[in-house]
């Protein structure tokens, strides 16, 4: 039983129905995470990275659905689970981190009353105990003076206390499983690096799984231990964290890393990856990322990168990106 992933995901496709056509934001995405493991999900606007999360807990928004494709959380199937179902699930299985606060609070309670009425939910506790517990879930995501705080509300916090809270609500009712959506875009960078050093220890501390979804690769480099690369709807690359980022198989990878401008020390400009990524709706033939890539072929103007399954590895491309063999890789 302790080989079950916490999470995995397996040929997830969602499909929102259009006037014109079906658009398929997720295409056929697959991976796991294991307790204590954060797996990063990362990509530019529109690869379908905040979807798949919402896919995963069950809060797409209509006319969004899953369409094919299966969702497990310890080995139980949930993707196809009644609405009813799934709000059990949330907050006990599954915990969310927004990119906003405010959105996952509300303005009307103190941050002690959302805590409270969320253990007491989810676990079978009276309310003296869950304050308790909520005033120890507050001091261990660092809010000062917990046992005071605790009844405020959302609008006497900062950004980043606010968000502290999100993640002591998120994980107050002892989840499986956190969605972290961008958790520290709206953040200053100090605000960050503290969020990011927080949500490793309580990974690390809980053995909870994470999967942390953003945009911006220093965040991943910080506090992923896998690195899922989404592109279009599909997973370009995934593997371990250091390897993808040091040596990237997939062209959008190896583009989106001499990008960063760690990537460029002692060159004059940024390098770029030439043009945008395609709308859903006008996807060209066979892999999204060829009218892009320098390394395109015929093959890949007619067929679709090969799917890359959640336990194969490395690189969904019909010709990947070389790299020397290390040392160890030679013996």
């Amino acid at each position: 039983m302790t080989d079950i992933p916490v999470l995995s995901v397996r040929n997830l496709v969602v499909e929102i129905p259009t006037r014109h056509a079906v658009l398929r934001p997720v295409d056929q995405v697959s991976f796991d995470i294991a307790r204590g493991e954060i797996l990063g999900v990362v990509g530019e606007s529109g690869a379908g990275k905040s979807m798949t999360g919402s896919a995963v807990i069950g809060l797409l928004d209509r006319p969004a659905r899953i369409a094919s494709g299966e969702v497990y959380l310890n080995g139980q199937r949930i993707d196809n689970l009644s609405q009813a179902q799934m709000r059990k699930i949330r907050g006990r299985g599954i915990g969310m981190v927004f990119q906003d606060p405010l959105t996952s609070l509300n303005p009307l309670l103190t941050v002690g009353e959302q805590l409270i009425e969320t253990m007491c939910e989810h676990l079978d506790i009276s309310k003296a105990d869950a304050r308790t517990r909520a005033i120890r879930a507050l001091e261990e995501v660092g809010i000062p003076a917990a046992d005071h705080r605790i009844d405020s509300y959302p609008h006497a916090f900062s950004g980043g206390m606010r968000q502290r809270v999100v993640i002591a609500l998120a994980l107050c009712a002892q989840p499986a499983l956190i969605i972290a959506d961008e958790p520290t875009t709206a953040l200053d960078v100090s605000v960050q690096a503290q969020i990011i050093s927080l949500l490793k220890r309580l990974c690390r501390e809980r053995g909870t799984a994470v999967m942390l979804v953003t945009h911006d690769m220093g965040v991943i480099a910080e506090t992923a231990d896998r690195v899922a690369v989404m592109y279009a709807g599909r997973t370009a690359e995934l593997g371990p964290v250091r390897e993808v980022l040091s040596r990237p198989r997939h062209p959008y990878t190896e583009g989106l890393m001499a990008s960063t401008p760690q990537a460029s020390l002692g060159q004059h400009r940024l390098r770029q990856i030439p043009g945008n990524m395609p709308r859903l709706g006008a996807l060209p033939d066979g892999c999204a990322f060829h009218p892009r890539c320098t390394k395109g072929q015929d093959v890949c103007q007619r067929n679709p990168g090969p799917t890359l399954a959640a336990d194969a590895g490395r690189s969904a491309c019909w010709f990947p990106v070389t790299h020397p063999k290390t040392v160890e890789e030679e013996v």
